[in-house]
């Protein structure tokens, strides 16, 4: 088993993504998971990341606030606890237009090799 404390996470950047902190959980440099990568992604009010397109799934968990999730199938507000599977491909953008943080896990596979 490989335990990662929140005091000893690890900061990392999230390409197009504003006034957002993003904690590594697991994986990477965090952990020897295998298969994927466990983060944390923690929004200000009126932070986000603006519409893109990555060739992997993901799945995102909010664990704390609101965000709004947008794709070309339209806006889902997920609140705490709701989460949601984005295919690879799947073009998506994210906005916590709340007064209050919001934080969410995001799981993903590692990025394939080409």
């Amino acid at each position: 088993m490989h335990v990662t404390r929140l005091d000893d996470a690890r900061p990392y950047e999230a390409p197009k993504h504003f006034d957002m902190r993003g904690l590594r959980l697991q994986g990477f440099d965090a952990s020897p998971a295998e298969d994927f990568w466990v983060g944390l992604s923690c929004f200000l009010p009126g932070g986000g990341a603006e519409s893109d397109a990555t060739a992997i799934e993901k799945v995102y968990v909010v664990l704390e606030g609101t965000v709004t999730i947008t794709t070309d199938d339209g806006d889902v507000e997920l609140q705490a606890l709701d989460s949601c599977h984005l295919r690879a491909g799947e073009r998506r953008s994210i906005i916590n237009s709340t007064n209050l943080p919001a934080s969410m896990l995001v799981v993903m596979p590692y990025p394939k090799e080409s």
